[in-house]
């Protein structure tokens, strides 16, 4: 998994809305990259809300926002229209972002074993370095957390 210092890797992706871009193409803003498992699951929206109910105050202190999961653009517009969702999301369904950052993981579940997301928060700045790594993630208080965490500076 990527540490707090590492640099961001220069991978393409697509948001739910359509739109492309490059990884890359976030230098010179600060950023929040939050991966969680998958849409619409009950610890994924509520972690997606707490975020979305800090949306603002994230902002106004200069952080881009995105969510990343292996699900298509048709599941993330559900998922954003279902519960008003203001954040963009990244669509990795062949899971190479999640591979880079190291968040694809073998995971156990009720004795079976699979690979997933490992829910983690990555927080970039400018120079697309981590600062801050958040691998415990709270999911009801997220977006309170990586709030009061980054308005200290």
């Amino acid at each position: 998994m990527l540490q707090i210092g590492d640099k961001i890797p220069a991978l393409d992706y697509q948001l739910d809305n359509g739109n492309a871009g490059n990884l890359h193409d976030l230098l010179g803003k600060k950023c929040i990259l939050f991966f969680y498992p998958k849409d619409s699951t009950p610890g994924c929206t509520k972690e997606a809300c707490s975020i979305n109910d800090h949306y603002q105050l994230l902002k106004d202190l200069g952080y881009t926002i995105l969510g990343i999961s292996p699900q298509n653009a048709k599941s993330k517009a559900k998922f954003k229209e279902k519960n008003h969702l203001m954040l963009d999301f990244i669509c990795d369904e062949d899971t190479s972002i999640c591979q880079a950052f190291g968040v694809w993981q073998e995971k156990k579940l009720y004795g079976k074993t699979y690979m997933g997301v490992v829910r983690t928060t990555f927080v970039i700045d400018e120079s697309g370095t981590i600062t801050h790594l958040f691998n415990k993630v709270k999911v009801a208080t997220h977006g309170q957390d990586l709030y009061e965490t980054l308005k200290e500076g």
